[in-house]
């Protein structure tokens, strides 16, 4: 065979080749890509709340049941320099009412008897409340302990989401057996007054809220 014709057929042997190669790549590259898929994580089950911090609880139910806790002694109670309990953000961030909006305010926290219709019965929170109270290692009487609303059901928290309730330790004063003494709740009345009247967001009080009850009001500006 002369040069010329035997270079000429090595080239194209060489294409072939070359064209062979990249057909292969291109038959494995799907099975890549759906083996990458399969193994990602699906979907989130929490959202988070329109500042992007607190997630969306599943709102109100016609019918509730017992929420699962965290596991025994996982979650650790943190004090304010007042030395006011406040919960492990990691177990307790806070959970929001999704029902209640900025557009919804008038036909659910700032109506008289809203909370009265979707909180939880007791038969549900009582038996919540004591294995939270293992959750966070509480060993003193639960009847002086509050299973508290982080972001209470006036200030748009969800019912009975278990990332919106915890075990509350009673505050500094309190007499033993003499029941929760909770000076949050104050805080709280107020807050919905604020929210109600316009003088302040939702979206922040509850953030405020979550994040520090007793510094919730210097931080919307309410505090006089």
């Amino acid at each position: 065979m002369p040069i010329s014709a035997r270079r000429a057929a090595i080239a194209a042997l060489t294409v072939v080749a070359t064209a062979v190669a990249g057909c292969s790549s291109v038959r494995t590259h799907p099975d890549a890509k759906g083996s990458a898929h399969s193994g990602a994580p699906g979907p989130s089950s929490s959202s988070s709340g329109p500042g992007g911090s607190i997630p969306v609880g599943p709102g109100p139910q016609p019918a509730y049941t017992v929420q699962p806790q965290p596991s025994p002694g996982s979650c650790h109670v943190r004090h304010t320099a007042g030395k006011q309990p406040l919960p492990d953000a990691k177990c307790t961030p806070g959970a929001t009412n999704p029902k209640v909006t900025a557009a919804t305010l008038k036909t659910t926290i700032c109506r008289s008897g809203y909370t009265k219709g979707i909180r939880p019965p007791v038969n549900i929170t009582s038996r919540e409340k004591k294995a939270n109270a293992a959750s966070y290692a509480y060993t003193g009487p639960l009847h002086d302990a509050e299973y508290d609303h982080l972001i209470s059901l006036q200030l748009g928290g969800d019912p009975n989401d278990p990332r919106n309730l915890w075990v509350e330790p009673p505050s500094p004063g309190h007499r033993p057996g003499a029941g929760p003494n909770n000076p949050k709740d104050v805080v709280e009345n107020r807050l919905k007054a604020a929210i109600c009247s316009g003088k302040t967001d939702l979206t922040k009080a509850q953030e405020a809220i979550a994040h520090d009850w007793t510094t919730a009001e210097a931080v919307l500006g309410l505090k006089q």
